[in-house]
């Protein structure tokens, strides 16, 4: 009978110091094109522009071209294309995207001063991955061992109950043992054997020929940002924002290996919630008096984000290896880190009142995330407040700065007027890749991040093409837009790293095969293909 090793991966593996992983930072953030269906339907094309709630967010200059007081709300359906049903994701879902309104003041004869809120939800989580493929031999929990034979961190244990830990050759906690290192350490890879009339634990990976990944995800991050903005003599336009982030992320997958004689899973389930702030300001010209052609420029500083994660993970082993089986472990703590800078450029121009053109260009370098550590925690006396200190993640943000790099966006858009009150919209979205194509999820990296990780597998998107059309109607004071958005994204997905190069080799305790050092798993092509139908109602006075 296999006797149950296991001790709370919390209890016996607890740091000081959290961060975060870049992976993970790095789907936390990016945002959606979202808000108002005159928005969205015109690519977000708007920044120069000026005149819609959205552009509170891209380029806050935008809102102080308002003339009149103005309330809108925006709700949608999003379905993801070619996915099925896992868990508790949904192939299709409502939404609630956006609600704000402006308050415009004459301060002149031609000037505005304009205060204006405006909640959006800047980032929808619901996603549901499914990924399989051959491994030929390379398998998860051969990394794990991998790690260990580098002497990465050392495997030790006994048999009073206590767990396999890792340390380094100090005997310190080694930051590069994961969870997943622990499960597959105490629920894989280890047996019982005599060795000199004492009982001692001996270690061993195996091979896998397939892997099968299915993962679900659900939430969002809202935006809730405050404008003050106004301009003057209707010839330059001036605003800044304070936007609030509120995050509700919540993931599961289950991960299966195909070994000789039956299968391994595990199973990861990770929720992610907390809140952010940043500061956006932006300016709009018209440098010709008699002409509505326009210039805009924005920045956006990074997001600061203050998060805590929970995770519950197990591995089923169902496989005739290994000598200990319902390993669980589970983690929560508190991360910071920050986004990059964020600036824009953007055209916009009328013609009479039937045609509006607009052009924007925004980049921000992904590479420059910056994951923190907090050591330490303190009491404020003068303003009655605890603080929480942090300092960057060195070798962390090393690994963000190889797999991540420099995002453009191009948005570009057009409304076209065939009556005074009928509106036809056309929009179109480019998105350079976020992640470099030899970019990985470094198990590695010496870090509370790599430490507290419950999952092994990453993503490297490619580049994001956006298609939008739209049509509006105007009576009276009230307004209702349509929108659609078509967004297409693909990737190669990579169960684990790849763990290679070195011409060692190694025998198998148990199977009595050779095996090597090199443990490379290939990558598989995945998509994000989503349809998006919103419809906004607006009221001016």
């Amino acid at each position: 009978m296999k006797k149950l090793l296991y001790v709370s991966f919390a209890l016996a593996l607890s740091l000081p110091v959290m961060a975060q992983e870049t992976y993970e930072n790095a789907n936390i953030a990016t945002k959606d094109l979202n808000g108002t269906a005159r928005y969205v339907g015109m690519g977000g094309a708007m920044d120069a522009l000026g005149a819609d709630l959205s552009t509170m967010s891209s380029n806050p200059a935008g809102i102080g071209l308002f003339r009149r007081s103005t309330i809108a709300a925006t709700a949608g359906f999003m379905s993801q294309q070619d996915a099925k049903k896992f868990d508790f994701g949904n192939t299709s879902h409502v939404t609630f995207d956006q609600i704000g309104f402006v308050y415009s003041s004459p301060s002149g004869k031609s000037s505005y001063i304009n205060i204006g809120f405006n909640y959006h939800k800047s980032r929808d989580f619901n996603y549901i991955l499914k990924a399989s493929n051959g491994l030929n031999g390379a398998s998860q929990n051969k990394l794990s061992y991998l790690k260990q034979a580098d002497e990465l961190f050392y495997p030790e244990g006994t048999l009073d109950g206590a767990n396999v830990n890792g340390y380094d050759s100090q005997g310190n906690d080694a930051s590069t043992f994961s969870q997943v290192d622990y499960l597959y350490y105490n629920g894989l890879l280890t047996r019982e054997i005599e060795e000199g009339g004492k009982t001692v634990l001996d270690f061993n990976p195996y091979d896998a020929t397939a892997f099968n990944m299915d993962r679900a995800s659900k939430g969002y991050i809202g935006e809730y940002d405050f404008n003050f903005s106004g301009n003057i003599n209707d010839r330059v336009y001036l605003g800044v924002t304070f936007g609030v982030y509120d995050v509700h992320y919540k993931g599961y997958s289950e991960y299966t290996e195909s070994l000789s004689g039956g299968n391994v899973t595990l199973a990861d389930e990770r929720t992610i919630t907390g809140s952010g702030f940043d500061v956006k300001a932006g300016i709009i010209v018209r440098p010709i008096e008699n002409s509505p052609f326009r210039i805009g420029l924005s920045v956006s500083s990074p997001t600061f984000y203050d998060l805590t994660t929970e995770n519950v993970s197990r591995l089923d082993n169902g496989s005739p290896y290994g000598e200990y089986d319902g390993v669980h472990s589970s983690e929560a703590y508190d991360f910071k880190f920050n986004t990059p800078w964020k600036f824009g450029l953007s055209l916009g121009h009328t013609v009479g009142n039937y045609l509006a053109l607009g052009a924007s260009y925004e980049y921000a370098d992904y590479s420059s995330i910056d994951s923190r550590i907090i050591d330490g925690d303190g009491y404020d006396w003068w303003t009655d407040s605890y603080y929480e200190s942090s300092s960057s993640d060195r070798e962390m943000n090393d690994a963000t700065s190889y797999s991540l790099k420099g995002v453009s966006t191009i948005k570009l858009g057009a409304e076209y007027k065939p009556t005074p009150e009928l509106a036809i919209r056309l929009g179109y979205n480019y998105v350079s890749p976020m992640y470099n194509e030899n970019g990985y999820k470094d198990g590695s990296v010496w870090s509370p991040g790599t430490w507290y990780s419950s999952t092994t597998d990453y993503t490297n998107w490619k580049s994001t093409n956006r298609i939008t059309c739209g049509v509006g109607y105007q009576i009276d004071k009230f307004n209702i837009d349509l929108a659609y958005q078509y967004s297409a994204q693909n990737g190669d997905f990579y169960p684990f790293m790849e763990y290679s190069g070195s011409s060692k080799s190694f025998v198998n305790s148990v199977t009595g095969e050779t095996m090597s050092y090199n443990n490379v798993p290939g990558s598989t092509e995945v998509s994000n293909k989503r349809h998006q139908v919103l419809l906004t109602l607006g009221y001016r006075f």
